[in-house]
């Protein structure tokens, strides 16, 4: 996935490639009148959940008013950049615009303006949260003092509360008041684990990202959608759309799964279901101790207790055991071996990782909770996020462990003798890397195990001396069969770099070939936008996909309008790019979408743009002419995907410069057949559409192709060959043949009310 970059050039705070500092094109004049206590103002912040003016991901808009701080740049400040330094001294890694490590602090030591500070002070208060995050810009508006700054957020509530964090960060630095800077992350620490998709989530949309396939989280957990419309995935953390739910209750009921794993010649540890303590005895006794006793429905290894011989440890797991599930409790036989985690996806094993048992040494002074936090909490790969590989032992959270203590006389409270060896969990931290060592007996076993099961993605715990030995040359076996594995063990273990788990899982759900993608059609300009889009949607639908349409007449499903109001807000695209039916979209972008929100898609096939349309509306964002209109404009032309095409008009002057900003093709479309720009696009190789002897002309290089008269329309349509030609060449990029283009313009219907669109 290409870096963010800004769409179209941004006059920068202190980004002057001359070295000298931006302010507005007028000179610096120093006031050192430094008594009055100094305040910045959040005027407006938006949220940009799409491609926008300012990069292709969110970001966080803000309108800020620095006040009389436009009178002190950085560098005037007395104290303030060794106390903001001192604060976040991170801030070092921030490159801005020189382009090098600490390029930020060179910024603020030659001088520069509050917003630009506040922008990365934004981020890296976001990086220290764990949300990493790098792009930002920030630029002056027509009002003397009021700056936009823009930066990139994963999440809007965090993004927000890092701006009036930083806003209050910053303003102590330059005030020189106190900060609690810790407190302030770990308020965005906590939004963070809250909010944010949880590590196995991200991590496999960030491997779609990697992929370039699309994602829309559709809730405020971690159900999350790959892909667009009919191509659409969905997942769950680690569970996908392919997870039958019949799979599942399956491997809930451990009994069932391990009657069915047996019968398929998976070995598996000989166990009874019980239903007392007494009951729990009696099976230990017949099938012969040391046996393991565990919940029936239990999960993530809570309530299971190992290696059990005596009649009294055996009634107490019974206990434990109980209170840990639903009912019943499964007593089976021991097997002596280290736990593995095999992850499986598919038909293969993706990751393994290995557990390991946790022993503490008594000193004769400290107790057992002391001597858990002086040898085995202190494991800086330890924490209660889950972003640790490993987890704290708490005893009092631990039912497991005390069982375990009790089992040798102690209590949390007890102070061993120096020396001795204190066992603390027999297994569990499975957290140590070893795929490069399963041997393939073993991870066949597991993969046959998933498909006993019925699940495409499942976590399989398996019992073994030596993950390297054939599994024959071992007494292994699969003790459980989960659905919805966690893969941060895989994904950061204690040992080494981790596995791309998400990459495997993403190539599970989607082809080499497969992008996840449908085709999409954004409409940007002035002159007819909403019917043009209309038009193509009926033109795509005809040739015989399932369109979905958002645009200012409505929100259409093929031939039928399900919402007559504007929909060319970016809900109502979502509506569109959410629906399994739909097998391509056309959308309809004002610039005032663009500008309050951002597009519904992160790609397009093609992007056409009528014009570039500057009206009175758009002062409210500040764009005050064509000029800056054009920024605005050219969104839409930088999403269109290296394989896609933009359609530009070539009789507007300013749109026609948008060719060369286009990653992909581009057809120029104009009235008049003798357009200069038409004939050098010609000229070149490219594909043109014009209108010659009342004809609608689509022209390549090697033939012309006369589509139909214009006079054959109706005179709505004929009256308007401007926005026939924009939809028509539209048609043509998406391999629309010429008949079926013809037949759709005469079969179009341009009122709204009625049907067809």
């Amino acid at each position: 996935m290409p870096q963010a970059r800004t769409l179209g050039p941004q006059p920068v705070i202190g980004e002057n490639t001359d070295g000298t500092t931006n302010h507005g094109g007028a000179p610096y004049r120093p006031s050192y009148c430094m008594t009055q206590q100094k305040t910045i103002e959040i005027v407006r912040v938006t949220h940009l959940r799409g491609p926008n003016i300012w990069t292709y991901r969110p970001v966080i808009e803000a309108w800020v008013d620095i006040g009389s701080l436009e009178d002190h740049p950085s560098n005037t400040l007395p104290g303030f950049v060794e106390r903001l330094t001192a604060w976040l001294p991170s801030l070092v890694e921030h490159e801005c615009s020189p382009g090098v490590r600490g390029g930020f602090l060179q910024r603020l030591h030659e001088g520069t303006w509050a917003a630009h500070i506040l922008e990365h002070v934004c981020l890296e208060l976001q990086n220290l949260a764990g949300m990493r995050t790098g792009f930002g810009k920030a630029r002056e508006t027509s009002q003397r003092g009021v700056y936009k700054i823009a930066f990139r957020t994963r999440q809007p509530d965090v993004g927000e509360r890092a701006l009036q964090l930083g806003r209050a960060l910053l303003l102590a630095a330059i005030n020189d008041r106190a900060f609690d800077v810790a407190a302030a992350v770990a308020e965005l620490q906590e939004m963070v684990d809250d909010l944010c998709l949880g590590p196995s989530t991200a991590h496999i949309v960030d491997a779609a990202t990697a992929r370039q396939i699309p994602h829309i989280r559709l809730t405020a957990g971690n159900l999350v959608q790959l892909g667009y419309g009919s191509a659409q995935r969905r997942i769950w953390t680690a569970e996908t759309d392919q997870t039958s739910a019949i799979a599942e209750e399956i491997a809930s009921d451990k009994d069932m799964t391990k009657r069915m794993l047996q019968a398929c010649g998976v070995p598996v540890p000989h166990g009874v279901l019980v239903d007392s303590a007494a009951e729990a005895w009696d099976a230990a006794q017949s099938i012969g101790t040391p046996v393991v006793i565990k919940p029936y429905d239990g999960n993530h290894g809570r309530g299971v207790s190992l290696d059990l011989e005596s009649r009294t440890d055996i009634e107490a797991a019974y206990a434990l055991a109980h209170a840990q599930g639903s009912g019943q409790v499964i007593v089976e036989q021991f097997i002596r071996g280290n736990e593995h985690r095999l992850l499986v996806v598919g038909h293969q094993v993706a990751a393994a990782a290995r557990g390991t048992t946790l022993y503490v040494t008594g000193d004769g002074v400290s107790t057992m909770n002391a001597l858990i936090d002086q040898q085995i909490n202190n494991d800086p790969r330890r924490g209660r996020a889950e972003s640790f590989p490993l987890n704290v032992v708490e005893l009092d959270d631990s039912p497991e462990v005390i069982l375990e203590l009790e089992r040798v006389g102690l209590k949390p409270d007890s102070v061993p003798e120096a020396g001795r060896q204190v066992l603390i969990q027999r297994n569990g931290n499975v957290a140590f890397d070893v795929s490069a060592d399963i041997h393939p007996s073993v991870a066949y076993a597991a993969a046959l195990a998933a498909r006993v099961v019925g699940l495409d993605i499942a976590g399989v715990d398996m019992v073994l001396e030596n993950c390297a030995l054939p599994l024959q040359a071992q007494r292994g076996a699969v003790i459980e069969v989960n659905a919805s594995p966690g893969l941060l063990a895989h994904i950061k273990p204690a040992n080494g770099s981790g596995q791309p788990v998400g990459k495997a899982i993403i190539s599970h759900l989607f082809s080499s070939s497969h992008s996840g993608r449908i085709p999409v059609v954004g409409v940007t300009g002035s002159q007819n936008t909403g019917r043009i889009a209309r038009l193509i949607a009926w033109l795509v639908h005809i040739s015989g996909k399932h369109v979905g349409l958002a645009c200012s007449e409505g929100l259409y499903l093929d031939s039928r309008r399900v919402d007559a109001s504007d929909s060319t807000h970016r809900d109502a695209g979502e509506r569109i790019l959410i629906n399994r039916t739909v097998e391509a979209a056309v959308f309809e972008n004002p610039c005032a979408t663009i500008l309050g929100e951002g597009l519904a898609y992160d790609k397009c096939d093609v992007g056409v743009v009528t014009d570039i349309g500057w009206d009175a509306g758009l002062a409210h964002f500040d764009i005050r002419d064509a000029e800056q209109c054009f920024k605005v404009t050219r969104t839409q032309i930088d999403v269109v995907l290296p394989s896609g095409t933009a359609v530009i008009n070539a009789a507007d002057a300013q749109a026609r410069e948008l060719a060369d900003l286009c990653d992909g093709a581009v057809i120029f479309y104009a009235l008049d057949p003798a357009n200069p720009t038409l004939l050098q696009h010609r000229a070149q190789g490219h594909k043109t559409v014009f209108v010659r002897d009342d004809a609608v002309v689509l022209a390549s290089a090697a033939q012309d192709i006369v589509l139909l008269r214009l006079p054959h329309l109706k005179p709505a349509k004929a009256a308007q060959p401007e926005m026939v030609m924009a939809a028509v060449a539209a048609a043509w990029a998406l391999g629309i043949t010429p008949e079926l283009i013809a037949a759709g313009l005469r079969t179009f219907e341009s009122n709204p009310q009625k049907s067809p669109y």
